[in-house]
């Protein structure tokens, strides 16, 4: 089955934000305007389509990245939207590894908080490109110029914003599209009305500040803008576009955007962005990785579908219908039937079902390519961070690196019945989980469970009940006085 989507015009891009920041609800926008779903969820209704898992639904938080696939103006974008609670940061960290760019999303009212700040350490961890998206502008005490002075000071980012509020709280109307100079004006308070207009006369100053601002930018990177500004020649949209793209890839500067998701205004805007700015694989070009056999040896992996197989697992999965493992191929393809080689394990797997996931829905597909973000089903000893190759090309990538746990509690089963499916259980939801642990401590005799908090543990013991029919008690560790 031929590629069918040119590598070009694929974007592999993680939602990334402090709690409540509005991540999911943006995603469901997204999806709804690229046509992926006909009528949004709301997070708070437990509807969302991202939030798909009963625990999510009932606490209006997202505990597990998810991941869907949509199009916009002829590129697929990849999307894994991830939490936002310190807890879950594992799945940020895993989610990061493999995503080429990010958006970065900011309460217009809370602006950088302290999980913003996490997240994007991580993203300059993993050296990944990103856009920031200052959301919930229509909501008392918001302030843009506020967000983009703590970009610059807590994060120590380059924000370059690309667009202009035009209003905020609750007179937000609009935003003008400064590079463009257009003026998208919402004529209704939920945002499905628009025209775009000129840009209002009494804004022009600003405007144009700010435009100064954006060719000023540019041009520190590139030297056909820098002449064109200094000898006074009139500077192209694309031109414009083209070098804040350039800088964005290298990570020098971030272009912001804003909106209000939940109000249906700016997402639009938002996609084009993504479309502009972020990188595609084509972009990144190749990654590296070493010999399983001599770690000296450095291998270079190049993003080809005609290149060997490389690819990494970052996310197993337990479900009733098999071990889901999450996979993004850096190189090569991979076929439902095949072969392939986890070079961490040193054995051969047996790929029953390729499958491309939007949120909790299956789409099985014959073939996937360089770029692509999928399921395999069928792999019984793959687990998180382990590579995937040909087994006549070896190598290993780069893996993730996940915190210990902060925290223990004790863990006790409410029957025999329980006991005994209870370690096993442990054991599945330990391969799902970096983070989390399970061990009999010798001096006490308490079966102990360690994650990164309190929610985390809760949320464990809710699945160990929804997932596995395990009744047990959640309490604290017993001292061994001596």
């Amino acid at each position: 089955m031929p590629r069918q989507v040119a590598l070009e015009r694929v974007r592999n891009i993680g939602i990334m934000a402090h709690i409540d920041a509005g991540k999911t609800t943006t995603t469901e926008r997204i999806l709804y305007f690229t046509g992926r779903l006909h009528r949004t969820g709301e997070v708070h209704d437990g509807n969302a389509k991202m939030d798909y898992l009963p625990i999510e639904q009932e606490r209006g938080i997202t505990v597990s990245s998810a991941a869907t696939t949509c199009r916009w103006n002829d590129h697929t974008i990849n999307i894994i939207d991830t939490p936002g609670h310190v807890d879950f940061t594992m799945e940020v960290e895993r989610s990061l590894r493999v995503l080429d760019g990010a958006i970065a999303v900011f309460c217009a009212k809370g602006g950088v908080e302290p999980q913003s700040e996490t997240v994007w350490r991580q993203a300059d961890r993993y050296k990944v490109p990103r856009i920031a998206y200052v959301n919930k502008m229509d909501i008392t005490g918001a302030d843009f110029q506020h967000v983009i002075s703590m970009m610059q000071t807590r994060l120590g980012a380059h924000p370059v914003p690309v667009q202009l509020p035009v209003g905020s709280e609750a007179d937000f109307t609009g935003i003008i599209d400064v590079i463009a100079q257009k003026y998208y004006h919402y004529l209704d308070l939920v945002g499905s009305q628009m025209v775009v207009e000129a840009v209002p006369v009494s804004l022009q100053p600003e405007v144009q500040r700010m435009y100064d601002q954006i060719v000023e930018a540019a041009a520190d990177f590139n030297e056909d803008i820098m002449m064109k500004a200094v000898e006074g020649e009139a500077i192209s949209p694309e031109e414009l576009k083209e070098a804040i793209r350039a800088a964005t890839l290298e990570a020098r500067i971030v272009p912001v955007f804003c909106g209000s998701s939940f109000r249906q205004k700016g997402v639009t805007q938002l996609l084009d962005g993504v479309v502009d700015y972020l990188p595609s694989p084509a972009d990144v070009e190749k990654t590296v990785g070493f010999d399983p056999d001599d770690p000296e040896v450095i291998h270079t992996c190049y993003f080809a579908d005609d290149q060997p197989l490389a690819a990494l697992a970052f996310k197993i999965v337990a479900d009733p219908h098999g071990r889901l493992a999450y996979v993004r191929i850096y190189s090569g393809s991979i076929k439902a039937g095949s072969y392939i080689y986890n070079s961490a394990k040193k054995r051969k797997e047996r790929v029953n079902r390729v499958i491309k996931m939007h949120a909790d829905e299956r789409e099985d597909v014959d073939e996937v390519f360089t770029g692509d973000i999928c399921v395999l089903l069928g792999l019984k000893d793959t687990f998180t961070g382990d590579t995937l190759c040909d087994e006549k090309h070896k190598l290993i990538l780069e893996t993730m690196n996940f915190p210990e746990p902060v925290i223990n509690q004790s863990i006790e089963p409410k029957s025999k019945a329980d006991t005994e499916k209870l370690i096993s259980s442990l054991q599945r939801i330990s391969e799902d989980d970096p983070t989390f642990r399970y061990y009999v401590n010798s001096e006490t005799g308490q079966t102990l469970i360690a994650g990164m908090g309190e929610l985390h543990l809760e949320i464990i013991a809710d699945r160990l009940k929804r997932e596995f029919s395990v009744q047990a008690d959640i309490g604290k560790p017993q001292v061994a006085y001596r």
